[in-house]
């Protein structure tokens, strides 16, 4: 792997846009099985009985740990950490110096002075290299992805269950009432003799727990659940399916990191980076401005997580955001015919419209397309992908306010112009696809109001 930095990377090519979009990283990868049955049946497991979603291998961990830990992370963090005791955790969101996203992760608050912040690593590097260039009396210790790690298993396994029948799993399985427990708190069960954390959370719109212990249990207690899972209709999701559970809670995985502004602290963060520590970007959105490309917390549903009750990097930036944020995120619903004749180029003479993988179809880590209205770019979109239990083919988006309403119509510019040089891309056309908005979280809507239409 190379160690070049981003600011060595920047100074070589000259341009940030130039060289994010030919940069030859594809979109996060999920190092587990593709499909232990297959995607289709799988991500229908979490609407009608229980899905079990193996997160051990795809996410990075840092653990913090020291008097100063708390500290350190607040000072960097949008959220309010009032209340925020152990056993809790949070959706943690970092910001720059002028109010653009970093990036988010799960910060776990494990004992009084242990923290473990899991997800992506943008805005892992964040916290890393704070830890590293401040007064800190903390210590770090970095459990990379599967996908990076140099050796050995990971630290800890993870096992989501998601699904109407998770509750009776768990109880069947522990021997025990189900807890109750707060949504994003956690709680402590036994499984085949095992101590086992659990974070009582949900996604893909369905409740359940995140449960994880130390790697050398993690057999022991998967076995124990596949075995009481049998009475409970449990269905083991792999990597294609997974990737999707995003589009129908409505959480955006991987928003453009803003890591070019000229300020003094982003240009020694750009010093300290390593270009292979940082994303691709891809889609119809072709600005010159690397700047075009990035959001704010609003833009992709963070509003509620700002808070103001403590100083953190960017507070000042976002203070003058949040007076009016311009744009709220949606789900856009991608029209079937335009979708069916976008597939359907790659039959006839070519080039035609951009390969659409199923189930997932970003190609790039920061996947952007533009959206349009009446041939008016209004917002981006985000996110893309194929839901089977409602057989559409979504993504998330991020528009204007007065376009940000469901039933509105708008387009999608689907592919790049030009192609860029990303592995990924193939020669192709860019295509319109017309769209639906409708409402964050999808799943909430589609099972009320929209099947049938």
């Amino acid at each position: 792997m190379s160690s070049e930095s981003l600011a060595a990377a920047l100074a070589r090519v000259g341009s940030p846009v130039e060289l994010l979009r030919n940069l030859a990283f594809p979109p996060s990868t999920f190092p587990v099985r593709p499909e232990f049955t297959n995607w289709r049946s799988e991500q229908r497991a979490w609407l009608d009985s229980c899905a079990l979603l193996d997160q051990s291998h795809h996410m990075t961990d840092l653990f913090i740990e020291g008097p100063d830990a708390l500290r350190l992370l607040s000072g960097l963090a949008v959220n309010t950490f009032a209340g925020f005791g152990v056993g809790r955790a949070k959706q943690y969101v970092a910001v720059d110096p002028e109010g653009f996203l970093i990036g988010d992760a799960i910060l776990f608050h494990l004992e009084e002075e242990l923290f473990d912040l899991v997800g992506h690593p943008m805005v892992i590097d964040w916290v890393t290299f704070h830890l590293e260039r401040g007064d800190v009396d903390a210590t770090a210790e970095r459990d990379d992805n599967s996908a990076v790690r140099a050796s050995g298993p990971p630290r800890l396994y993870r096992y989501e269950l998601q699904g109407p029948t998770a509750a009776a799993l768990i109880e069947q399985v522990t021997g025990a009432p189900l807890p109750e427990v707060r949504f994003f708190s956690m709680t402590e069960f036994s499984i085949a003799g095992r101590r086992v954390r659990g974070l009582r959370h949900g996604m893909a719109g369905q409740p359940g727990f995140e449960l994880f212990g130390p790697w050398e249990d993690g057999e022991a207690v998967l076995a124990a659940l596949l075995a009481a899972g049998e009475d409970h209709g449990l269905v083991r999701v792999g990597a294609k399916a997974y990737s999707t559970a995003n589009l129908e809670s409505g959480w955006v995985p991987a928003p453009m990191a803003a890591l070019f502004s000229d300020h003094p602290l982003m240009q020694e963060y750009r010093e300290w980076l390593p270009l292979a520590k940082v994303g691709s970007i891809g889609g119809s959105h072709d600005s010159a401005d690397i700047r075009d490309y990035y959001l704010t917390p609003f833009d992709v549903g963070y509003g509620k997580n700002v808070r103001f009750d403590h100083e953190f990097v960017g507070r000042e930036a976002l203070e003058r955001l949040a007076e009016a944020p311009p744009r709220t995120k949606v789900t856009l619903v991608w029209d079937a015919d335009d979708v069916t004749a976008a597939v359907g180029s790659a039959y006839r003479p070519g080039p035609g419209a951009k390969y659409i993988e199923m189930p997932k179809a970003r190609y790039a880590t920061h996947h952007e397309d533009v959206v349009l209205q009446d041939g008016r770019r209004i917002g981006l979109s985000l996110d893309c992908g194929y839901l089977a239990n409602e057989r559409v083919m979504v993504s998330l988006a991020t528009l204007e306010n007065e376009f940000a309403v469901p039933g509105t119509e708008v387009t999608v510019v689907w592919g790049e112009q030009p192609v860029s040089g990303k592995p990924a891309v193939e020669d192709h056309v860019q295509v319109e696809i017309r769209a639906t908005v409708a409402p964050v979280p999808f799943v909430d809507f589609a099972r009320e109001s929209y099947r049938g239409r």
